[in-house]
């Protein structure tokens, strides 16, 4: 199995940033490479779907897998058994810690490196901080 794992601490409250990561419309707002993405149904629960286009057109399909508002949620890409798990740790009132676990049985590619996922992360950080 491969796996990568990678943590930041983001200046506000776990249930902020889960909240926040949760929402398709965000999405493109963190992630460079997504200029969408959708889901088939609110609220989020086990079995919805989410919907993501890069920037070449191409269409991505996760399924929420497991998921426990406010503290994780796991994504698993249809098509190759890729599977991301969200987990956020509060650290008070007004801080949590954001860890980012994927793996899988074949191969990481595309945005599955360290640095691409640490690159994330801190854009992320950037931008939910920022927010009002």
């Amino acid at each position: 199995m491969k796996e990568l794992r990678a943590t930041v601490t983001i200046n506000r409250s776990a249930r902020e940033v889960f909240d926040f990561t949760i929402n398709p419309k965000n999405t493109p707002k963190w992630v460079d490479g997504v200029v969408v993405e959708r889901v088939n149904e609110t609220p989020t629960k086990v079995g919805t779907i989410y919907k993501n286009q890069d920037r070449e057109g191409n269409w991505r399909e996760f399924e929420i897998t497991a998921y426990n508002p406010g503290m994780m949620f796991e994504m698993t890409k249809k098509e190759d058994n890729h599977h991301v798990l969200y987990t956020f740790k509060s650290l008070g009132d007004s801080q949590c810690e954001l860890e980012y676990h994927v793996w899988t049985n074949g191969e990481l590619r595309g945005a599955f490196t360290q640095k691409t996922i640490q690159k994330i992360l801190q854009k992320l950080k950037s931008v939910i901080e920022n927010e009002r």
